[in-house]
């Protein structure tokens, strides 16, 4: 039979081992401090684990959260760049084509009005990612609807096109000579430092720079009404396209129609000269609507692409180099 152990304490002032007495209770108490430490130091452990050292499952949340955050970024930069070429479409639509066809031009408020369809809005708060969600939704609703409205335009203009053919004839559509790689010009309509008298003066037309003796050609069908010498244009010629247009070719070299001849676009008028009021050879061409000159720069859509219309308009700002 096992002898039960006995614990001894020494006793400093009877320098002897005495018996140590433990009660069940003490016992007991020291068992429940004991287990509540190691209870309480797991449990610290625990908290410590789940808040700084991420689980497996959460560092591929975490990653694919990451992930989702650049495919985001991306997103947006494209609606952000289709938002912009919508807006240079919407550009050309008011202020060239429907001047053009004389149509009025589309509001603001309508081609921005926003979506009346709130609720998809109210449910996509609920959720997680609702910002990024909302903003997104939003962008794309918006261009939705612009695309749209301006695919109606078109409609429109196509069938402003097909019941205004002979109309489209007429119209100053095309440069007065070959500029396809857009070097001739030399200054664009607007306030312009005159190269004579060196004041600023308002230029009503565009100049083109070319050596003389080069091919002048109608911008469109019409009937020559003038040809002459006109006061600091020098050799002229004025066509009537009709439809309330006309157009001026000046400092011509040669002029090669006569008055009342019928013409049709693209044909040759005359060659680029240096008569008149003029600092070297260029053709001076000017676009007049309703007895108002406007613009030439509106007028050549059946000659340039997107970008060299972009270019061009470039080029007309430049205020130097005036040349009558």
């Amino acid at each position: 039979m096992a002898k039960k152990k006995v614990k001894l304490q020494f006793n400093p002032e009877t320098l002897s081992f005495e018996r140590v007495e433990t009660s069940v209770g003490k016992t007991l108490k020291r068992l429940t401090l004991h287990l509540f430490s190691s209870t309480f130091i797991g449990f610290l452990f625990f908290i410590v684990f789940t808040i700084v050292i991420d689980s497996p499952d959460e560092k591929q949340l975490r990653k694919e959260n990451e992930r989702m955050e650049i495919q985001y970024e991306l997103l947006n930069r494209r609606l952000e760049q289709m938002n912009a070429v919508l807006n240079d479409i919407k550009q050309r639509d008011n202020n060239l084509y429907r001047v053009i066809y004389q149509a009025d031009s589309i509001p603001d408020n309508v081609r921005h009005s926003t979506s009346l369809n709130n609720q998809r809005y109210e449910k996509l708060a609920k959720m997680n990612t609702s910002a990024i969600l909302i903003e997104t939704t939003r962008k794309t609703d918006d261009i939705s609807k612009q695309l749209y409205i301006q695919s109606k335009s078109y409609d429109d203009l196509m069938l402003l096109v097909k019941s205004n053919e002979q109309k489209l004839q007429h119209i100053p559509a095309i440069q007065p000579i070959l500029n396809k790689d857009l070097t001739r010009i030399a200054s664009g309509f607007g306030y312009r430092i005159d190269p004579v008298y060196r004041t600023r003066k308002f230029h009503q037309g565009m100049d083109f720079t070319a050596t003389i003796g080069t091919d002048i050609y109608a911008t469109g069908n019409g009937v020559v009404e003038f040809v002459g010498w006109k006061q600091g244009y020098g050799n002229t010629v004025i066509i009537d396209h009709g439809f309330e247009y006309k157009t001026l070719y000046a400092h011509m070299h040669k002029i090669k129609v006569k008055k009342g001849q019928k013409l049709t676009r693209a044909e040759i008028i005359g060659e680029v000269g240096n008569t008149g009021k003029s600092t070297g050879p260029h053709l001076h061409y000017e676009v007049i609507y309703k007895d108002n000159n406007v613009d030439p720069l509106n007028y050549y859509f059946l000659d340039l692409s997107p970008e060299e219309y972009d270019r061009m308009i470039q080029l007309a700002t430049n205020a130097g180099n005036v040349m009558d």
